[in-house]
């Protein structure tokens, strides 16, 4: 299991914030935490640290200058997701992310766009692709959901169409929609859903508040899927030491 530290941005600041407020209402956004720091303080961290994997996220426009710093800070160490698509998606790679994370390029009008993914893989090569899938539990199942995550797609989390996808990407990145930013525990049955069906580098978003969750997520995956934290760290406001991550999830 490795920790996946992040990056959020929002408004060309880094912050926390709960997903499920996000939209063209700004007053509207639950900010969990706006930091005083610029991106590459945080992308310079986690390379002193060494760790690899982690994720740029701009959630909306205004962010591509200050996303870019992030990456040429710590070259190869990190990916970068937040309206990518088959057009910008080589600028990216070129300012040094290792990967582009696509979310809603390939998810429109509640669907896949199996043209779109298509289209990507084509232009970047499946080995610098990473899907993100943010789910969200109906009637005892996963779907997808799409447009700031207020609209279900007909797209069903499970084994089968995960097999699917791996045909087409690197690594998967799952946001656990109902608990992200809100530390509340993780999603548990996600969690054990995702270490069975995954044969690909998997890292779960949502919900992690304390090593006791991060115990709790090792044993529930054994140690399968790797995990991002944001709002709990006191890096970004919270409780729980960064450093303790770091070496939790090192040792």
């Amino acid at each position: 299991m490795k920790f996946r530290p992040c990056i959020d941005m929002h408004d060309g600041k880094v912050k926390q914030i709960v997903g499920e407020t996000l939209s063209t209402d700004k007053h509207a956004v639950v900010e969990n935490f706006v930091s005083s720091h610029h991106s590459v303080h945080y992308a310079e961290m986690f390379k002193k640290d060494e760790l690899v994997g982690g994720h740029v996220i701009m959630l909306g426009g205004g962010n591509e200058e200050e996303a870019v710093r992030a990456l040429q800070a710590y070259p190869g160490g990190l990916q970068i997701g937040g309206g990518i698509n088959a057009g910008n998606a080589q600028h990216y790679l070129a300012q040094g992310a290792s990967h582009v994370i696509v979310t809603s390029y390939i998810f429109s009008n509640g669907q896949l766009n199996k043209d779109n993914l298509e289209t990507i893989v084509a232009e970047v090569g499946k080995d610098r692709l990473v899907i993100d899938l943010s789910c969200k539990e109906r009637d005892g199942k996963w779907y997808v959901v799409t447009n700031q995550w207020t609209q279900f797609s007909d797209f069903e989390v499970n084994e089968a169409n995960i097999r699917m996808l791996e045909q087409f990407c690197d690594e998967f990145l799952i946001h656990a929609v109902d608990v992200e930013g809100k530390q509340s525990g993780i999603q548990q049955s996600l969690v054990k859903a995702l270490a069975q069906w995954v044969t690909i580098p998997c890292t779960y978003a949502g919900g992690a508040r304390s090593l006791a969750d991060l115990e709790l997520f090792e044993s529930l995956s054994g140690g399968k899927l790797d995990i991002t934290i944001g709002s709990a760290l006191d890096i970004y406001g919270g409780a729980l030491p960064y450093e303790q991550v770091v070496a939790y999830c090192q040792s």
